[in-house]
Parts: C-alpha cells; sequence; structure tokens
C-alpha cells in the first residue's frame, strides 16, 4: 500500500538545490525576481487567461459547484490582482535574517535567534490558480523552493502560471526549479509529496475537508493544517441593526465560495423580530436561500418583503455545513453565552464575528470563542493576508502550532539559534 508509482527525487534535490542558492541571495535580487514574475503575468495573460477558460469549460461540462468555479476563474482584473499582490509582497519586509531575540549570557555568549528559510515548500490545493501564484511567491519572498499540486480542475491554468513563473526566473538568472510541479502525475504526485520525509520540508493543504484531512493523516512530512470555514456571525443584543445587515450580506454574499465567508447567522432573540424580516428580506433578495430554525422561519414566513421560497428549515447537518455557495443557517439564541456554545460546537475554528456597540459583549465573544480570526463589527470576509497587510497569503491556518490564521512570509520561516562566543566552554 505504501509503495509509489512516482519518484520525485529529482524534483527535491533540483529545489533543495535551489533553495541553498536561494539562501543566499539577498533581499533585492529576490524582489527583483518577484518584479520578473509579475510583469511576465501581466504581459502573457493572454496567454494563461485562454488555459483558464479550457479549464472553466471542463468544469461546467463537470457540473462543479458555482462557488468552485468562481474560484476556478481569471479575468484580466483577478491577473492584475495577482500582479499587484506580488508588488506588494515586493514592498514588504524581508523576514529572513530578522533577530527575534538576542541577549549576552552569565558566561559572555552572544545569542541571538534569527529567521530563516524553510527550504522545500510542498503544496496540495483544488482549483485555484491564484494559490499557485500566491505560494509560489511568498516561498521566494521568504527564502524557499516550492513544489505544487494543483489538482486537475486547474491543470491548463497551473501550467501555464508556472511556465511564465519558471521563464520569469531565468530572465534573472535565477534557477527555474525554485518552482515545480507534480501535476502531471496526478494523485499519485500529490502521494509522492505525502511521502517525500527529507526532500519536502514542510507541506501545506488547501482545500475543502475531505483533502486536508487526507493530507494530515497520510503525510509523513510536518505539515501546517489550513482549516475549512464554518463561520458565523453573531448578532447581539443591541447591535446596530443597519451595520450588522450591512456585515452579514458582505460576509455571505460578497463571495461565497471562499473559506471566510459566513455560513450561519446567530441573532439574539431580543432584537430577531426587528432585525430579521429586513436581514433576510436582503439576503433573500440576491439570490440566499435561508436555512432557519423554528423562531427565525416564523419571523421570515410573516414578512411579506422576504421570498418565502427560499426559506427552508434547518436540520442538525445545517450547522456543521460549509455551505460555499448561497445558503445561509440562521438561528434565534436567547444569550451570548447560547452564542458561544453553538460556535463551540460547529466552528470549524477559522474566523468568527460578532456585531455588537457592548465593549462587556465584545470582549466576552474573544474570550469565549477560539479561533483563528475574530472580527468584531467587521465582516468574516476581512481575514485575508492582503486585507490584514501580509500582502499575498499561502493559506488560513486553523491549528495552534507554528501558525494560526493568514500565513504570510514569517510563517514561511523557520528560526536558527546563534551562539558566539570567545572559546568558551561550557563549565
Amino acid at each position: 500500500m505504501d509503495q509509489l508509482t512516482v519518484d520525485i527525487t529529482p524534483l527535491t534535490q533540483a529545489a533543495r538545490d535551489g533553495a541553498r542558492m536561494l539562501r543566499q541571495a539577498t533581499s533585492a535580487r529576490k524582489n527583483a525576481a518577484l518584479e520578473a514574475i509579475a510583469q511576465a503575468l501581466m504581459d502573457r495573460s493572454e496567454e494563461i487567461l485562454a488555459a483558464n477558460a479550457a479549464d472553466y469549460q471542463r468544469g461546467e461540462e463537470r457540473g462543479i459547484a458555482p462557488g468552485l468555479l468562481d474560484r476556478l476563474k481569471l479575468t484580466d482584473e483577478r491577473i492584475e490582482a495577482i500582479a499587484a499582490a506580488i508588488r506588494h509582497v515586493i514592498g514588504l519586509p524581508d523576514p529572513v535574517g530578522e533577530v527575534i531575540m538576542g541577549a549576552t549570557t552569565e558566561l559572555g555568549l552572544r545569542v541571538r535567534q534569527m529567521r530563516v528559510p524553510m527550504g522545500v515548500v510542498g503544496m496540495i490545493y483544488e482549483a485555484r490558480p491564484n494559490v499557485t501564484v500566491d505560494a509560489a511567491t511568498l516561498a521566494l519572498k521568504a527564502g524557499n523552493a516550492v513544489i505544487l499540486r494543483g489538482g486537475s480542475a486547474a491543470e491548463a491554468s497551473n501550467e501555464a502560471l508556472i511556465r511564465v513563473m519558471r521563464e520569469a526566473l531565468e530572465s534573472v538568472e535565477f534557477p527555474p526549479d525554485l518552482i515545480q510541479t507534480v501535476d502531471p502525475w496526478g494523485r499519485e504526485g500529490a502521494r509522492a509529496l505525502m511521502r517525500a520525509r527529507g526532500g519536502i520540508d514542510v507541506l501545506i493543504p488547501r482545500g475543502g475537508a475531505a483533502l486536508i484531512q487526507t493530507v494530515v493523516e497520510e503525510s509523513r512530512v510536518p505539515v501546517i493544517e489550513t482549516g475549512t470555514g464554518n463561520c458565523h456571525v453573531y448578532v447581539d443584543d443591541g447591535a446596530d441593526l443597519q451595520a450588522a445587515e450591512r456585515i452579514i450580506l458582505n460576509a455571505k454574499t460578497q463571495r461565497v465560495g471562499v473559506c471566510n465567508a459566513a455560513e450561519t447567522l446567530l441573532v439574539h432573540s431580543a432584537v430577531a423580530e426587528e432585525f430579521l424580516p429586513s436581514a433576510l428580506a436582503a439576503l433573500t433578495r440576491v439570490g440566499v436561500t435561508i436555512h432557519a430554525d423554528e423562531r427565525a422561519g416564523d419571523i421570515a414566513r410573516r414578512s411579506n418583503d422576504i421570498d418565502h421560497a427560499l426559506i427552508v428549515d434547518a436540520t442538525e447537518d445545517d450547522w456543521a455545513t460549509e455551505y460555499l455557495s448561497m445558503d445561509l443557517a440562521v438561528r434565534i439564541v436567547d444569550s451570548i453565552d447560547e452564542a458561544i456554545d453553538h460556535i463551540r460546537t460547529y466552528s470549524t475554528g477559522h474566523t468568527e464575528a460578532i456585531c455588537t456597540r457592548s465593549l462587556a459583549s465584545a470582549r466576552r465573544f474573544e474570550s469565549g470563542v477560539d479561533c483563528a480570526a475574530i472580527a468584531v463589527n467587521a465582516s468574516t470576509r476581512f481575514t485575508d493576508g492582503g486585507q490584514l497587510g501580509l500582502g499575498a497569503e499561502i493559506g488560513i491556518s486553523t491549528q495552534k502550532l507554528h501558525a494560526r490564521g493568514p500565513m504570510g512570509l514569517t510563517e514561511l520561516t523557520t528560526t536558527t539559534w546563534i551562539i558566539e562566543g570567545e572559546g568558551t566552554v561550557r563549565p
């Protein structure tokens, strides 16, 4: 069962050779490589869009869900945004060489802890061409080589993007094997990545729950676990209801097929009669199906402004579902503690939001909810590396070791202790 049909040792060795060279590159040289990539993506956008159109057509023919198709699709505007994100990364401080702490011991040893590259980063992800670029460019800036497995749904797009980036690296005399892919080997390539302990230093899965779980359970390479996003918005007693309505509309509908989209709305019973008729009318007006508990459903069906055809009864499964579609579970709760208990039960630890004008409620929510990000009077959609000033991101970590939340440059480094003495020996 452990017998591999694909040997990626030549890829990992070439990546490791490139990473050793990159480890000594100056920030200026790395930034020049990133600028070459950004410009190449813009200059060759027609080539990339043609490949993406082929992927998109195949996706439609296969019946891929609209939210996943949206993730897959590239446009001129999205390529421009990808290039802009690369240029934002160029402007960020280089974490390599940063001294985290330093001290002089009683024996006169000068000790400092310094950030250094991971080495070779593996990435397994689904139907997200932008991640191909984000992963490669963040890894490069942090001094790492990267080996990618982008999935069959975006195969042509990823092939074009990787080709453009590798040629851009060559144009500035960087090894093209700093960016590689196992996509030609399909699932066996992904399995080989998971078994490449010693060749890959860290593996990052990004995608649906099944993919992430498979990588976590089967990988022999250390894994930074990203997570699915069953994200909640809680509207507290005394919240600014107009602001809360704007927040849930944005969190649910601004882009539905992403992990930081809201999937459940919790509303305090003290404001439910006032808040829900307007908020649910706004949501159903743009096509959101409401999976309502009994009390929320009763309020919805008494309002003539709400499309009753889009109101369905919630089941137990709805509370645990990451829809990634125009669906939203809605429940009325009688206290902030009931809301927190619901979130503790069903949250995937990604992003949870509270709408409140009470500082005490905000602090109670912050201390009671355990997740990678907490939004107070703001949309869950802000849990994003670009929005939080990290530039592009390689994923949202929902684990608690090494990295948590949006993973940018520093999360792609490790540390080395430098110990300097004067012939000093331990007594």
